[in-house]
């Protein structure tokens, strides 16, 4: 479990992270998001004791990352997959990590195997791609067979085959009882992904919950309908205060309502439905409303300006 209490994080006048805390527990991919300048790397280096919290603290397992006797045995991160040193090979990599926290050398060519790179385990590590290194780097920290896992961006480089690949063995891993803590600006990612999520804006936290709860928390509840009988039933809804657009011919979307209400109401008036479907927001939807007011530049729409639609560091 990781368990950030108060964290403070001050650089001169700058305060990149504000009183922040939360709780990431095992058995579920927890999502870390946040827009661009939010404090999300700052977070995460300070949870491996790369950055020293100006006040508060980061507990692993109950403990402060300095105090862990073998790191890599307990947490297990990659942040920087090009952390590398060029002209060593991946197995040579690893070996030199595994000796470093007392790590049998079997191990090296387990986790190789683990993240597909036996056939090149004996090539230099600065000839990877950035899809070759993030699976190295996701090997390194799976060397010491760790309960806490901690990811930031670890689909960069990946083709969709890799994107897939990693999103179920993280999940995987989270299946086992680890602790599971991924960073990434790929919103539609995350939301096949993680099970819950852990938001923050300017250094604060905006929220932690279930991403389901995130999702439906933000947006007002509506349904599809398709009906041969669609106007009589406009006018049925409209009779209980509900408002209902015609989207399509013979189709509705009617907001803040319910499939049950609906249903019930056709059911009741003997009108014929050949869908009835709830409608539900996406995380990126969500995502962008509620961390609005915490974004670090502002794009001037209307005027040529691109709209951003990713989320960063």
């Amino acid at each position: 479990m990781i368990e950030a209490h108060g964290l403070t994080k001050r650089y001169g006048p700058k305060v990149a992270v504000n009183d922040l805390s939360f709780t990431v527990k095992p058995g579920h991919v927890t999502g870390f998001l946040g827009p661009n300048g939010a404090g999300k790397s700052t977070t995460m280096r300070m949870m491996l004791g790369l950055d020293r919290p100006t006040s508060g603290q980061v507990l692993i397992d109950g403990k402060p990352y300095h105090e862990l006797k073998h790191p890599l045995r307990t947490v297990g991160a990659l942040l920087d997959a090009k952390w590398v040193h060029p002209n060593r090979s991946a197995r040579s990599h690893l070996r030199w990590l595994a000796k470093s926290n007392g790590i049998a050398a079997s191990r090296v060519d387990q986790v190789l195997g683990m993240v597909g790179l036996s056939d090149v385990a004996g090539r230099r590590a600065g000839g990877f791609s950035l899809g070759m290194s993030q699976r190295l780097g996701i090997a390194a920290a799976l060397l010491g067979d760790p309960q806490i896992l901690l990811f930031d961006e670890p689909v960069n480089g990946l083709d969709p085959e890799g994107i897939h690949w990693i999103r179920r063995f993280m999940q995987g891993l989270a299946a086992e009882g680890r602790t599971v803590f991924v960073s990434s600006h790929l919103l539609s990612e995350m939301s096949l992904t993680a099970e819950e999520l852990v938001v923050i804006g300017r250094g604060q936290l905006i929220a932690q919950c279930s991403t389901e709860e995130f999702v439906n928390g933000a947006g007002s509840r509506s349904v599809l309908v398709r009906s041969p009988q669609a106007q009589q039933l406009r006018q049925l809804l409209a009779q209980r205060g509900l408002r209902a657009q015609e989207s399509e011919p013979n189709t509705l979307v009617i907001d803040d309502a319910t499939t049950d209400q609906v249903g019930e109401l056709a059911a009741q008036n003997g009108v014929v439905l050949h869908e009835l479907t709830p409608q539900r927001g996406s995380l990126e939807d969500a995502f962008m409303q509620l961390t609005s007011q915490a974004v670090e530049y502002h794009t001037a729409l209307g005027n040529g300006a691109a709209e951003p639609t990713s989320v960063g560091r």
